[in-house]
C-alpha cells in the first residue's frame, strides 16, 4: 500500500485522466529479468546466462530506471505489476525485493494489486516462496510445459516434472493461492495421447489459471535449424490436441477468456488483460515495451545500449532526484510532445505515436483475441464512429460465414472463428 507521505509528492503527471469517477489512470508494470540458466532449444525471447556479479549490476541498473520514470506516472494507479523473462526466480530473493519496493516507493499501488512473477520447477526454495509472499507477490507462474520427462529434454527444459511437483506443492505451502501453468502443444515427439496425459495431470491439480500454447518454430531458434532432426505432430494431430485443449479443460472447470488462456471463474489474468484492452503499461528492463496514451516505445535490447539509455532520463532536469530537489512545477508542465521527445532522447530503440486507424486495428484484433469480444460502444466513445463505419464489409462477411457473431453491443469470435483466428485479425488491418 502507498503511503500518503509518497503521493502528496507525487506530482499530476502528464496524461489526461480517463472520465471516470475516479480521476487516476490505471496502470500495469512490466519487469523484465533476461536471466536463465540456459536457453531452451525453442525459445526466442531475450535471456540468457548470467553471472551474480551481472544480476547485480543488471537490478542496479533497473532500479535506477524505474525511479528516473516514476516521476512521470503520479496520475496513475498501478493495477497490476508482471515479472518475467528470461527466468525471474533465478533472481536472489533479497534482489526481486528490492525491485518490488523501489516499485512501492515510485507509484501508487492499487489495493487489490495483481503481482506476478515467472518460475521455472527447481529454481525456487520454499523459503525463497515464502519471501514473495511477503513481499506482496500474489500470483506465481510456472514454466511446466509438459508432464513428459522425455518431451521435456527435446525442447531443453532444465527441470522434470518430479521438480515441477515439489515446486506447485511448495507454492501451495507457502500460501499462493493463484497459481498459472504454461502448457505447449505439438512439441518434438508429442501424442496426443501424450498430450491429453499432461492436461490430465495438471487439471487434477486444480490451479487458478492454465496457459496452453502451441509450439512455433522461431527462425533461429536450435529448434528451427535443427528441426528436420526431430520428428513433429502433423497437422491433423496438432489440430487435434488444440481442440482437446478446449474440450478437456472446459469439461475441467476452466473456461477460455482468451484464445490461448483459461482459468476459474474471476482467476483470469488481470496483467494480460491490459494488453488485449490496450490499457496504459510501461515495461522496463532490457528490451522491455511499453505503451501509454497511444505512445508506444521499446528498451534497447543490448546491454551497452540499454545502460546508455538509462543513464540518458535524466537528462533536462526530469528524474526523480530533480523532482525531490524541488522541481514539481516543471515537470507537471510538461507535455506529452516533450515525452516523447525524451524517450527518443535517452535512445529508445522505437518511439510511435499511434495513429487513429493503428490504434482501430489494434482494438479490434487485440480485443477480439478476448472470448468477450470487442465493446462496440466504446468503439465509438474511442474513435468517434461505430465499427461498421470502419469495418462493416468485413463484419458482415465473418457473419455470414459464422466466424463472428454478436452478443448484446459486444463483437467476438465463434468457436470456429478462434480456430482461424489469425485469418480474422488480418481482414481488421488497413
Amino acid at each position: 500500500m502507498t503511503t500518503r507521505k509518497q503521493n502528496e509528492r507525487r506530482p499530476a503527471g502528464l496524461w489526461p485522466a480517463r472520465q471516470t469517477g475516479d480521476t487516476m489512470r490505471e496502470l500495469s508494470i512490466y519487469i523484465h529479468i533476461p536471466f536463465c540458466v540456459r536457453k531452451c532449444l525453442y525459445c526466442d525471447f531475450l535471456s540468457g546466462p548470467a553471472s551474480e556479479g551481472e544480476i547485480e549490476s543488471y537490478v542496479n541498473l533497473l532500479l535506477r530506471e524505474i525511479r528516473e520514470q516514476s516521476i512521470f506516472y503520479g496520475d496513475h494507479r498501478v493495477v497490476s505489476i508482471f515479472m518475467g523473462g528470461g527466468t525471474p526466480s533465478l533472481l536472489p530473493a533479497k534482489e526481486t525485493g528490492r525491485i518490488l519496493e523501489r516499485i512501492r516507493d515510485g507509484f501508487s499501488l492499487a489495493e487489490d494489486v495483481e503481482i506476478t512473477i515467472e518460475c521455472n520447477p527447481g529454481t525456487v526454495t520454499a523459503q525463497k516462496l515464502k519471501n514473495y509472499i511477503t513481499y506482496g507477490i500474489n500470483r506465481l507462474s510456472i514454466g511446466l510445459q509438459s508432464t513428459e520427462d522425455e518431451e521435456l529434454a527435446r525442447i531443453g527444459r532444465i527441470h522434470s516434472y518430479r521438480d515441477f511437483q515439489q515446486t506447485y506443492a511448495a507454492a501451495r505451502e507457502a500460501g499462493f493461492r493463484n497459481i498459472n501453468i504454461d502448457l505447449m502443444a505439438g512439441l518434438p515427439g508429442q501424442s496426443l495421447a501424450s498430450y491429453r496425459k499432461t492436461l490430465e495431470r495438471v487439471a487434477a491439480l486444480s490451479p487458478e489459471h492454465i496457459s496452453a500454447y502451441s509450439l512455433i518454430l522461431e527462425e533461429g531458434t536450435p529448434l528451427y535449424v535443427n528441426q528436420r532432426e526431430y520428428t513433429f505432430p502433423d497437422e491433423e494431430e496438432d489440430r487435434e490436441m488444440y481442440e482437446l485443449t478446449g474440450r478437456y479443460l472446459g469439461e475441467a472447470g476452466f473456461h477460455r477468456y482468451e484464445i490461448s488462456n483459461y482459468a476459474r471463474e474471476g482467476w483470469e489474468c488481470r496483467h494480460n488483460k491490459v494488453y488485449w484492452r490496450r490499457g496504459d503499461y510501461v515495461g522496463f528492463g532490457l528490451g522491455a515495451s511499453s505503451m501509454v496514451n497511444n505512445v508506444r516505445w521499446k528498451n534497447p535490447d543490448e546491454h551497452m545500449p540499454y545502460t546508455d539509455c538509462v543513464e540518458k532520463m535524466g537528462d533536462g532536469g526530469c528524474d526523480g532526484r530533480t523532482f525531490e530537489s524541488g522541481s514539481a512545477p516543471y515537470i507537471t508542465r510538461l507535455k506529452e510532445k516533450s515525452y516523447v521527445e525524451m524517450l527518443r532522447r535517452t535512445g529508445r530503440c522505437e518511439v510511435k505515436v499511434l495513429d487513429s486507424e493503428e490504434q482501430m486495428e489494434e482494438f479490434m484484433f487485440l480485443g477480439l483475441r478476448l472470448t468477450e469480444g470487442v465493446d462496440q460502444e466504446e468503439f465509438r466513445r474511442n474513435f468517434g464512429k461505430t465499427v461498421e463505419d470502419i469495418y462493416g464489409k468485413q463484419i458482415r462477411s465473418f457473419l455470414e460465414k459464422g466466424l463472428l457473431e454478436r452478443e448484446g453491443k459486444r463483437l467476438r469470435l465463434t468457436p470456429r472463428g478462434i480456430d482461424v483466428s489469425n485469418v480474422v485479425f488480418a481482414a481488421f488491418l488497413f
